[in-house]
């Protein structure tokens, strides 16, 4: 899929909490075995965090290395499966907090660990139709996962954001070349109504769910822009565990090299909505002008956004204009299981 006019990332943003929990904490408390541990650790939201405070962090990082009024955003949305109402937009209030209202569209999107990028390509098609000037893409989640579940392990938190607008008006971080998108309708996770933690099917959430949907939206996004996986200097997987996203990239052609800045999961585990916007601000805090990345999303349900990413010069006067993904990485503060389970409130679920 290709836009009208050229649209590029003019801005972007990370945020992840200070706080973290080893994986091996966790084992302790239900007696699980050390050595099949799928991370190191992960993040822990605080009590006064959730989805917008951690969306509004990492917009106005964005914000400051776009270079914009937020006056200038003609859009806003969220994306996540952890909504701070059932009823009431999350864009509404991260916009009043970034001074964006109330001349702007905003809404929340929903599509689980994919939600980010489905909020992304729908920035890009306002900016790229010439509606708007500018278009904010969020996304943000505090993952649940039920206690003792292998969800647990790496349910983490974080947020990240990108600030998309016509190709030359501003100064361009990065060009998007191309979007591809990839869907079924394959239950491998869901949450209904009232639940307070998802649910998921085993026998789905590898081949016929994770790795069919990405593996086909890559390589057709690659197939229509005459690609392949050696034009690409990075490429970034979503990550519901350190396992996946290697598999998947070794499968379509990429080295570990290509992946690494992007793999995140192993220190702040699977951030959903934000999960893969987590892996490209990284990668754009170490991407250099002319190259090329792949992005691949992944959402449960089940679907894949792909998308081919040229980084522009506008990167080099950009960069340090705001903290980078690895910066917030770096700073932790560890929690045992009994302040973990206070953050997130599992002892009344």
């Amino acid at each position: 899929m290709k836009t009208f006019y050229t649209v590029s990332i003019i801005g972007y943003g990370a945020y992840v909490p200070l706080r973290r929990i080893k994986a091996i904490e966790i084992a302790r408390i239900w007696g699980k075995s050390e050595k099949v541990l799928p991370l190191e650790e992960k993040s822990v939201a605080a009590l006064d965090e959730d989805t917008a405070t951690m969306a509004v962090e990492a917009a106005y990082n964005a914000i400051l290395r776009a270079k914009i009024q937020p006056n200038e955003i003609g859009a806003v949305f969220v994306g996540t499966e952890s909504k701070i109402y059932t009823v009431k937009p999350t864009a509404t209030v991260v916009a009043e907090a970034l001074g964006i209202t109330p001349t702007t569209l905003a809404s929340d999107y929903e599509f689980a660990c994919k939600a980010g990028t489905e909020a992304t390509q729908t920035c890009i098609g306002l900016v790229g139709s010439g509606m708007i000037k500018a278009a904010l893409a969020i996304g943000s989640d505090i993952a649940r996962g039920r206690p003792g579940d292998e969800l647990e392990y790496t349910a983490g938190a974080g947020a990240a954001a990108l600030i998309l607008a016509r190709s030359g008006i501003y100064e361009d971080v990065a060009e998007i070349e191309g979007t591809y998108s990839f869907v079924t309708d394959t239950p491998d996770f869901w949450r209904r109504e009232g639940q307070i933690y998802p649910m998921h099917y085993y026998r789905f959430t590898g081949e016929p769910a994770y790795f069919y949907h990405s593996r086909e939206a890559a390589l057709r996004l690659m197939n229509e822009l005459g690609l392949k996986p050696s034009d690409f200097k990075y490429a970034v997987f979503h990550q519901p565990n350190s396992k996946f996203p290697q598999e998947v990239a070794k499968s379509l052609g990429f080295t570990a090299e290509q992946i690494k800045p992007g793999l995140l999961v192993p220190l702040i585990g699977n951030s959903y909505a934000a999960s893969s916007l987590l892996g490209l601000t990284a990668t754009l805090d170490i991407a250099k002008p002319g190259d090329r990345i792949l992005i691949t999303s992944f959402g449960s349900g089940a679907g894949s956004d792909a998308m081919s990413i040229i980084v522009k010069d506008g990167i080099e006067s950009k960069r340090d204009l705001a903290p980078k993904t690895m910066d917030y990485i770096t700073r932790r503060r560890y929690v045992d299981y009994a302040l973990y389970a206070k953050h997130r409130s599992k002892y009344n679920k």
